[in-house]
């Protein structure tokens, strides 16, 4: 018995700007003050399942040559795409990262926590994504 040959849908972004960006290209996208000063990378995005809302962007910082990573939840609403530098755009000094609610590279955070959760959105004064 011959089978046919599966063949796979590709999709591709067209070439025109537009509002929308698929997860994997907002992953490794650099993150910059508005002076053009390159914070992090975002390592990652954090998604709630149920609302649809991205709730963070966690950001890799602080590492040299991929040794002493942090990643660094940030509330979402708190970073903007900025054209201009092609990056995500967030106004926070070295010293206020160092501070911010931070973990390992190597190690796992628990997003289900809602106390660390509140402790983010506190440290960023931002409201809660859930809308608590």
């Amino acid at each position: 018995m011959q089978t046919q040959p599966q063949t796979q849908a590709t999709f591709t972004m067209p070439h025109k700007p537009h509002r929308l960006i698929p997860s994997d290209r907002v992953e490794g996208t650099a993150v910059r003050r508005s002076d053009g000063t390159k914070v992090g990378t975002i390592q990652r995005l954090m998604i709630d399942k149920v609302g649809g809302k991205i709730a963070y962007a966690v950001l890799s910082f602080g590492s040299f040559m991929g040794i002493g990573a942090k990643h660094i939840p940030v509330p979402w609403v708190r970073m903007k795409y900025s054209a201009s530098l092609d990056a995500y755009e967030i106004n926070v000094t070295d010293e206020e990262l160092s501070r911010a609610p931070s973990y390992e590279a190597d190690k796992e955070f628990d997003w289900g926590n809602r106390d660390d959760e509140l402790m983010i959105h506190d440290y960023y004064r931002t409201p809660p994504y859930w809308g608590a």
